[in-house]
């Protein structure tokens, strides 16, 4: 049953990213882009991997981790976490609906990738890929 949790998990990441368009940044709109001013910390040279979390989110804390080790394993990646409840505005504008939602930046703050709930690492390093 835990494996078929995870499986679902990563199955919702692929599917949200599916019906994400890349031409307008995954979030329905005119190309957005994300910088230092948006995130409240400077991106990734040659990505970003942006957390929206919540205080009391108990996947979140896994998020967190993950994302950061897989920023910590790809040069030019930052991890940026987001508190969703300080930054409402942000997340209304992007459509943040649920805690947590990674969004994968490329170099020039484009989202390339979207997914709502605890990525597998496997799937971080492959959302990677579309924006290096």
């Amino acid at each position: 049953m835990h494996v078929r949790g995870r499986r679902r998990t990563g199955a919702r990441v692929r599917e949200h990213e599916e019906h994400q368009g890349h031409d307008d940044g995954g979030v329905g709109g005119p190309v957005v882009r994300l910088g230092a001013a948006e995130l409240g910390a400077e991106p990734g040279e040659r990505a970003s991997l942006v957390q929206f979390s919540s205080a009391f989110c108990q996947p979140c804390r896994a998020t967190r981790r993950i994302l950061a080790e897989v920023a910590a394993m790809v040069g030019g990646v930052a991890h940026i976490e987001v508190d969703a409840e300080k930054n409402l505005d942000l997340v209304r504008a992007l459509g943040i609906e649920k805690t947590p939602t990674v969004l994968v930046l490329d170099a020039s703050g484009r989202i390339v990738r979207r997914g709502v709930g605890m990525p597998r690492k496997a799937d971080v390093i492959a959302a990677l890929g579309a924006a290096v």
